[in-house]
Order: structure tokens, then C-alpha cells, then sequence
């Protein structure tokens, strides 16, 4: 089979030593008092920065952080990305008060060749999510290359991603080609059984992916709050749980066209662990799913269900999860997340594992080394999964 990546246009396509080099990255990073909580994202990006500046390129890095939505949010600054920054490589990091504009030129004018620089929050302008001519004009205006590394981003069009890839020559970065690489066994002739878990709060976010997944899928296996609204759009009774009436047509068609027409089976939920709160205090119980108590809402799947979808997992030679199992985090309601993933760790299958609060799951639990791919990305693997173009994806093409 061709190697995913030669589709790419790739770092060692460009000639480095000099240039000015703008490179989206994806720092989005959880921040708690002033420090980064986690640091995944930011080590992620290292080996694209570290290959970049040993060429003599000079480093400008870009990316968002939070939802500010286009204007300036001092807790938002990307100092503290450039603190824990500085003590992964090597120059220092020369961090910039803004992003665009004649004093940042000014600034990048004194890098020299392996010098680095970040930049500040791509969203503290409204143009970047609006993929504004004029703002990815001047973004594109600070350097002679893109390279794009930012995968948890590539099924966005914004600025700094997409924008900037039409005004300059680009690349995929090192990590995005690994994504690519990582992903595509799911996607292209992958073996079967195949088997997908798909968590996490909303139906709304999800259905898609389990339309267009059930051509390539034998079985899913559906858990977290998304879980109530299949067992609810079935006339099960679920309590006070987090459902979507909106979504229940939907997901009663789902299920029956799939039954019918596809040959999918689609795993529910026996069981669930309930509690009148979401807390750590409140009392905890394990109840039928299908007959939760009124005021009691489910918060993750019980035993009988994390041993029948163990059993599944045990036999899967292809396995993406997507989604949490339930509130992991409170320690009440782990159980279900961890000991499904450490099903998936102990599987023999390929194991993919989505990015997001899936990814924080797999690391929380110690398990990520155990997978054979954990992907940077939720929506954007996902997206990917589905066989979807992903515009900040399809631009960095060989052809396009």
C-alpha cells in the first residue's frame, strides 16, 4: 500500500537555513494557577521545532489557547506555554506580546538562524476563526514558510492554519504526518472484527461519526451521558440522565436502520453507575440502565457492562475508541473509562485512541504507551475516521 504520508508536502521539501519559518502549532493547553497543567500537547510539538531549528530556520511558533473570543483575555496569554516552553529546548524561547503587526516584525527581525519565537493567542483577533483575508495576510506577512502541525485543528479553516497555507509555500509538520500515519490503518482495508467506542456527553457530536463509520464497523459500543439519550430514544426509562431530546428521532433511526440494513450491532449499556449529584460526595449506586430511579442520573457504565464490552474488545483486530465511559473525572465514576481501557491496553488488535478527554483518560490512567496510536486530535480524528476532507488537511497536499 503507498505510504499515507507521500501524499504531503513534507519539512525536508523545503529549503530551511534563514527563513523566517511560521508554524502552527496546537499549545491549547490546560492551565491551573498561572503554570500548564499538561504539558502532551507542548512535547508534541517538539520534534517538528527541534528539526526546524538544527536546520537554521528561524522558529516562529503560532497557536491559540482557550475561547476568547477575538479579543484580548489577560488569563489567556500564552506566557506560561513559553515558560515550560523554555525548559524543553534549546535557545530560549522568545516570547512576543502579539501576534501580528510592526512591532512583532520588528522583533523577528533580530532572530537569527535556530532562534525561537512564540507568538501571542491567534484568538485574541477575531479574524483568525473567521479566516480573515486581511489577518492571515499578516500573519503570512512575518515569514517566507508554513508548516502546519497543529492536527487537533486541521478539520478548522481558520487563519493561522489554513489561511496562511494559500499566501506561502508549506509543509506538514512531524507530527501531522505521524497522525496521518497513525490513523489511516482504520481507515483504509482495516481488519476485522473492527470495533468502535464511542463515549462522551452529546449524541449531537457523535451521530455523524456513527453514520459514516458503519460502513467499515462490526460492532459499536456506546457509553458515557451519550449512552442515555440511545436508551431513551428506545423508550427505556433513564432517570434524570443527560439526554438530548433533540437528537432521539435521530438516534431511533440510527439504530433501526442499522439493525436492518447493516448487519452493525450497537451495544448499550446493562448497567450504570447513578447518583442524585455530580460530586464526589454524593451516594452512589448500581442500577439496570434501562430503569434508573427518577432524580438519579447515570454517570458511568456498571460492571455487568465493562465486562461485556471487554469481551468485545478482546476480540477486536481494529479498535478506535472516541469518548469517555463516564465521569472520570470523579473518582466514583472511573471505573468504567479505566478498566475498558485497560481491556484496550491488554487487546492484541490495533488500538487507536481519539484525542480530547479520551487521550487525558488514556494518560490518567498510565496507559498511553500500551496503545498504538493515541491521536492530538477529538473532532479532528474523528473527522479524519470518517473519511472526511479536512480543509487544513487537504491544503498541505501534494497537488493542491
Amino acid at each position: 500500500m503507498l505510504d499515507p504520508k507521500s501524499q504531503y508536502k513534507t519539512l525536508e521539501d523545503l529549503s530551511l537555513e534563514g527563513k523566517n519559518v511560521l508554524v502552527r502549532v496546537d499549545f491549547n493547553v490546560p492551565l491551573e494557577d498561572g503554570k500548564v497543567a499538561n504539558d502532551n500537547r507542548i512535547r508534541s510539538a517538539l520534534p517538528t521545532i527541534n528539526f526546524l531549528a538544527d536546520a537554521g530556520a528561524k522558529v516562529i511558533l503560532m497557536s491559540h489557547l482557550g475561547r476568547p473570543g477575538g479579543e484580548v483575555q489577560e488569563d489567556l496569554r500564552l506566557d506560561p506555554v513559553g515558560e515550560r516552553l523554555n525548559e524543553l529546548v534549546d535557545p530560549e524561547v522568545k516570547k512576543l506580546d502579539d501576534c501580528i503587526g510592526p512591532e512583532v516584525k520588528e522583533e523577528l527581525s533580530k532572530l537569527e538562524g535556530g532562534d525561537i519565537a512564540l507568538l501571542e493567542n491567534t484568538r485574541f483577533y477575531p479574524g483568525e476563526k473567521e479566516n480573515d483575508e486581511e489577518f492571515y495576510e499578516k500573519l503570512a506577512d512575518l515569514a517566507d514558510l508554513f508548516v502546519s502541525d497543529a492536527f487537533g485543528m486541521v478539520h478548522r479553516k481558520h487563519s493561522s492554519n489554513y489561511g496562511v497555507a494559500t499566501e506561502l509555500p508549506s509543509a506538514a509538520g512531524k507530527l501531522i504526518l505521524e497522525e496521518v500515519d497513525g490513523l489511516t490503518p482504520a481507515v483504509k482495508s482495516p481488519e476485522h472484527p473492527f470495533v468502535a467506542i464511542i463515549g462522551g456527553k452529546k449524541a449531537s457530536s457523535k451521530i455523524g461519526a456513527l453514520w459514516d463509520m458503519v460502513e467499515r464497523v462490526d460492532k459499536f459500543l456506546i457509553g458515557g451521558a451519550l449512552a442515555f439519550t440511545f436508551l431513551h430514544a428506545q423508550g427505556h426509562i433513564v432517570g434524570d440522565s443527560l439526554i438530548e431530546e433533540s437528537m432521539v428521532d435521530e438516534v431511533r433511526d440510527f439504530l433501526e436502520k442499522v439493525k436492518n440494513d447493516r448487519g452493525t450491532e450497537v451495544l448499550l449499556p446493562d448497567d450504570a453507575k447513578v447518583s442524585k449529584e455530580f460530586s464526589e460526595e454524593g451516594e452512589v449506586k448500581t442500577v439496570d440502565a434501562t430503569k434508573i430511579p427518577p432524580d438519579w442520573m447515570g454517570i458511568d457504565i456498571g460492571p455487568a457492562t465493562i465486562e461485556k464490552y471487554s469481551k468485545e474488545i478482546e476480540d477486536a483486530n481494529t479498535l478506535v475508541w472516541a469518548g469517555p465511559l463516564g465521569g472520570f473525572e470523579l473518582q466514583p465514576f472511573q471505573a468504567g473509562t479505566r478498566e475498558v481501557a485497560e481491556s484496550v491496553a491488554n487487546g492484541s488488535g490495533y488500538r487507536i485512541i481519539g484525542g480530547g478527554e479520551t487521550g487525558a483518560a488514556i494518560t490518567q490512567f498510565g496507559l498511553a504507551e500500551e496503545m498504538d496510536h493515541v491521536s492530538t486530535g477529538g473532532g479532528a480524528c474523528l473527522g479524519f475516521l470518517r473519511g472526511k476532507e479536512l480543509p487544513a488537511l487537504e491544503i498541505l497536499k501534494v497537488n493542491s
